[in-house]
């Protein structure tokens, strides 16, 4: 098991960045959050196997349909055992 934090730059809030990001998330068995920042990006916390957690990282290079990511910088984090994917608002 692991935990990465995830930080996505360009044009990902307003698409549903959020609401995809939890989707695949749930359907990769994953657990953690997602949120806005102030400054336009979007900020993850992911936990669960390694290769999903990498399976999301993957998907955040593209994101859902009307996103235009920029830059995804991936790194380390502590698990802090979540047991479901939540939106922070």
């Amino acid at each position: 098991m692991v935990a990465k934090s995830i930080h996505c730059i360009g044009k990902v809030q307003g698409v549903y960045f959020r609401a995809s990001t939890k989707d695949v998330a749930k359907a990769l068995g994953l657990s953690g959050w997602v949120k806005n920042q102030a400054d336009g990006s979007v900020l993850i916390h992911a936990e669960g196997d390694e290769k999903a957690v990498h399976q999301l990282i993957d998907w955040c290079k593209h994101g859902p349909e009307h996103a235009v990511v920029k830059s995804v910088a991936v790194a380390g984090s502590t698990i802090e055992g979540y047991r479901s994917f939540d939106i922070i608002r």
